[in-house]
Parts: structure tokens; sequence; C-alpha cells
């Protein structure tokens, strides 16, 4: 059931956010794309193209407003530099998972598994072929 706000309570909500500093409310959109890039890299498998412009969004947003944010500029800069690390860690186990799994199929052998018999890549005829 979906909650419909009266005209009386949004123009309160209103009055609220007029009367809010600036730098806290772009600030707390500046929060909301932390949380949205944050939720992106989480998920299994990793949902990097979005991840990433959230990423780009904050710091394009922290960039154009240095010096404008107020007290929770700084802690905004450590969790982009914190969500980009992730991103380039979170990328570089994926393209070397990649990258793994091509070369051991580049020459048509599956990855050996632990315990399988080593059988040099040979295809062993089954008995009546």
């Amino acid at each position: 059931m979906e909650a419909e706000l009266t005209a009386e309570e949004v123009e309160a909500m209103r009055a609220e956010l007029a009367r809010a500093p600036v730098e806290t409310v772009v600030a707390n959109h500046c929060y909301g794309l932390f949380e949205l890039a944050a939720v992106y890299l989480s998920q299994q498998p990793p949902l990097l193209p979005q991840a990433r412009l959230a990423i780009d969004a904050l710091g394009s947003m922290l960039g154009g407003l240095e010096g404008r944010l107020g007290d929770g500029e700084e802690q905004l800069k450590d969790g982009l530099s914190q969500l980009r690390l992730a991103y380039v860690q979170i990328d570089g186990a994926k393209q070397a998972g990649t990258g793994a799994a091509r070369s051991a199929g580049a020459n048509g052998d599956a990855p050996k598994r632990d315990g399988e018999p080593d059988d040099g890549g040979a295809v062993q005829s089954q008995p009546g072929e």
C-alpha cells in the first residue's frame, strides 16, 4: 500500500529542507552515491560498470565542490579513495580470473581439478568405442 503525502506534508518537508545548511544536503547526496557504489561492488558478481559510474559521479561532485562541503568533506574524500581502491582490487581479481581461465582453455584442455589424475590431456577412449 502506497502512502501518499498530503500537500501540507510536502510543504513541511520543503520548509525543513530550506532550513538545512546546503552543504549538509549536498554532502548527504554524496553519501548516497558512496552507498550506491558500495552496493554495486558488493553484489555477486560485482556490478563494475554501475559501480564505476557512481564512483565517478561522487569524484566529480567532490572535485567540483572542493572546499565547500563543510565538516564531512574529508570523510567523503576518504570514502572515495576506499571505493576506488576496492574497485581496482575487484576489477584486478576479475581480470586475473578471466586471464587464468583463458590460458587454461587456450589449448582446449580444461583446468585439472584437485584429485584428478594427470593424463596429459589425452582423450581416453571408452570400452566399445
